[in-house]
C-alpha cells in the first residue's frame, strides 16, 4: 500500500527519484498516466492490469466510458525504474500535470500520485477544511 507525502524534484532529464518506501512495489515496472485534478497516476504494472480489466467491462455503447478510457490509456506510459529508483516522466504527462522541477508525490493506497507542488498545496488547503468538517458517511461503513 502506498502512503505518505514526499517532495522530490525532477532532475534535468525529467527523472523522478521514487520514494524509497515505494520502490520495492514498483521495481518490476509501473505505468504512469493522466489522473484526475491534473495529477499523474502511477500504478504498479499488476495494479494497472487490474484497473484495465475493470475498464474492459464498461459498455462500448457508453460514450462517456469510451472517452474516459481513450484519454486514460492514450496517456499511459509503461516504465521500469533504474537501479537508483529513478523513472522518466514523459513530456506529455509533465505538460498535462504542469510539472516543472518541484513536485509532490503522495501515496494514495493502490496508486501513487505525482503533483506539481503548488497545485498540491492549493488542492490540499481547499480539501483539508472540508475533510475536517465532514460529519456524514462519505465512505459508508469505514468510520
Amino acid at each position: 500500500m502506498f502512503l505518505g507525502t514526499y517532495t522530490p524534484r525532477l532532475d534535468e532529464k525529467s527523472r523522478l527519484i521514487l520514494p524509497a518506501k515505494f520502490r520495492e512495489e514498483l521495481a518490476e515496472g509501473l505505468v504512469l498516466t493522466r489522473g484526475q485534478e491534473r495529477c499523474i497516476y502511477v500504478f504498479s504494472a499488476r495494479e494497472f492490469e487490474r484497473v484495465h480489466e475493470q475498464m474492459r467491462s464498461a459498455p462500448l455503447s457508453s460514450r462517456q466510458a469510451r472517452d474516459y478510457i481513450r484519454v486514460f490509456l492514450s496517456g499511459a506510459s509503461d516504465e521500469v525504474p533504474d537501479k537508483q529508483g529513478r523513472v522518466t516522466v514523459p513530456a506529455p504527462l509533465r505538460q498535462y500535470a504542469g510539472l516543472d522541477r518541484d513536485v509532490t508525490v503522495i501515496g494514495a493506497g493502490t496508486r501513487v500520485e505525482i503533483w506539481d507542488s503548488e497545485s498540491w498545496n492549493t488542492y490540499l488547503a481547499e480539501q483539508e477544511a472540508a475533510f475536517s468538517e465532514t460529519d456524514e458517511d462519505v465512505l459508508p461503513g469505514v468510520f
